[in-house]
């Protein structure tokens, strides 16, 4: 019996800390003491009935489901999916030894989070290791990392993010199966013809899945879509706004389709991920995909954006989309067929973390060290309400015309309680002409309209940056106490030791050198 004891009280314990509730929270809904409800969960009391069913209603789940649960040792997701691990396996731990590790979340959380943490600094060490052999092949001698010789930094930070970015840049972001079977799953739902897909519409095409729609509230935490598989429920918030819920309704459906129909499979198998949640990314990236072939289908969008001429804006309305979402599937245009003008896109916040990035430009993105601050997509916060626009000369002598906007979710009238991004887009200065954005900004000066810019401090190869905010590694660091310049980290040049009036120094000075030299 107290076996039985022990387990309740330990799911109940579970449920609670799975629903981010504190025990005297839980203790007051229930109408009992904080000291008595821990009793129970540590099976040192009997749950009664009344209580019980009280407990399960608080955290939303069934009797029946509750008893099951019960019926084997719990292991805890994440150090469950640890099995498989080869290191893991050296270890020889049962399900009944994780478990046990698994019965104080606390415990469970960090062997799995520090796991995780050893595989991805182990990927990150063999992407250098990758990066230095493929260096000493090229130059055929041991290459060593030296100041300057690299546009980018080492790939100590290079992440599952950056590895499924860099994957969709060397594809074209275009997924030609997916852009079928949208096409496919519209007509067979007889959406063929239909401008703007409705969720409504969405509901039903997924309750023919057997998933059934429910619009939830009160969620612990900032959770805002929840597919359950097994049972075939589909949970959003009825917080999220009217755009991203129907988002997310198209992303349920493609993640069923993906499951179901396996499309996924033949694109992940072209990547060579270094990284355990890689695949994973690609997986959640190519739902999304599908979603936006399903809400803005490839024929019809793209003869829009031709005959708007790029206005996201515009393309927004149309479509009843987010501007982020309509500047996404600008970047999907890529069908030899029917190509459409190349972008770059960023998503920016006002810390200048770039948390989504995409170039079919050839612009080179940094990989988490920080942007340069003259890019529009930064000072874009300056003018939150209208559209910044720039042309950016950047030192290889390429120059894009870049626009960005600013968009803003408060929650209850606070931005610090919010969202706030600035999203990019940029193409070509060539391909300016094709945008409704540069009709006020012909490219008809471009010595005097460009603005010239970089890719990161630590990187870039300009020496006279008045915003500069770290020493670049193309230039060796030092410092002269009698010269200054309106930036301290921008580096010192021989031209900066020559004032405007003399290219060389006067006789008397070149003597007195020349006889220290001696």
């Amino acid at each position: 019996m107290r076996d039985a004891h022990e387990a309740m009280g330990r799911r109940l314990r579970e449920l609670r800390l799975e629903r981010d509730l504190q025990q005297a929270d839980v203790a007051r809904r229930l109408g009992v003491s904080p000291a008595y409800l821990s009793l129970i969960e540590k099976g040192k009391r009997a749950v009664q009935l009344p209580l019980l069913f009280q407990a399960l209603e608080l955290y939303g789940v069934g009797m029946e489901d509750f008893m099951s649960s019960l019926g084997e040792p719990r292991v805890d997701d994440g150090l469950a999916r640890l099995l498989d691990e080869p290191l893991f396996r050296t270890l020889n731990l049962s399900r009944e030894d994780l478990a046990t590790l698994g019965a104080e979340p606390k415990v469970a959380t960090t062997i799995t989070a520090l796991f995780n943490l050893y595989k991805n600094t182990r990927s990150q060490l063999d992407h250098l290791l990758r990066d230095l052999a493929k260096q000493e092949r090229d130059a055929g001698v041991a290459a060593v990392p030296v100041s300057g010789e690299r546009d980018e930094p080492y790939g100590f930070d290079y992440s599952p993010f950056d590895e499924v970015t860099d994957f969709l840049e060397e594809v074209g972001n275009w997924f030609p199966s997916l852009e079928e079977r949208a096409d496919q799953w519209r007509r067979d739902h007889g959406l063929a013809e239909v401008e703007r897909v409705t969720a409504d519409a969405l509901t039903r095409a997924l309750r023919e899945q057997d998933v059934h729609v429910q619009l939830v509230r009160g969620e612990t935490s900032s959770v805002i879509r929840r597919l359950d598989r097994e049972g075939g429920v589909l949970r959003i918030s009825r917080d999220v706004p009217e755009h991203r819920r129907l988002f997310q309704l198209a992303h349920a459906i493609g993640l069923r389709l993906l499951d179901d129909e396996k499309l996924h499979e033949p694109i992940i198998a072209e990547t060579t991920a270094g990284h355990s949640q890689t695949a994973r990314l690609l997986k959640i990236h190519l739902a999304n995909y599908f979603a936006g072939a399903v809400l803005l289908p490839y024929e019809t969008f793209f003869r829009e954006a031709q005959r708007l001429r790029y206005d996201v804006e515009r393309l927004a309305h149309v479509f009843d989309a987010s501007y982020e979402t309509v500047a996404h599937r600008l970047c999907n245009l890529s069908d030899p067929k029917r190509r459409a003008v190349p972008f770059h896109f960023q998503r920016v916040d006002v810390a200048g973390n770039i948390s989504k990035r995409y170039s079919a430009t050839g612009l080179k993105f940094p990989h988490g060290t920080g942007s340069c601050p003259k890019w529009i997509v930064h000072t874009a916060f300056l003018t939150p309400h209208a559209i910044a626009k720039q042309y950016s000369l950047f030192p290889d002598g390429s120059i894009y015309f870049c626009f960005a906007k600013v968009i803003a979710e408060p929650i209850g009238g606070s931005l610090a309680k919010g969202t706030c991004y600035a999203i990019g887009l940029g193409t070509h200065a060539d391909n300016a002409k094709h945008l409704a954005y540069a009709d006020e900004m012909p490219f008809v000066d471009p010595q005097k309209m460009v603005v010239p810019v970089g890719t990161t401090c630590r990187f870039c190869e300009r020496t006279d940056c008045n915003q500069r905010a770290a020493p670049s590694y193309k230039f060796a660091f030092r410092v002269d106490e009698y010269i200054k310049k309106d930036n301290f980290f921008s580096p010192l040049v021989v031209e900066d030791e020559l004032t405007p009036a003399q290219s060389e120094p006067p006789p008397d000075v070149a003597i007195a050198r020349l006889r220290k030299r001696r």
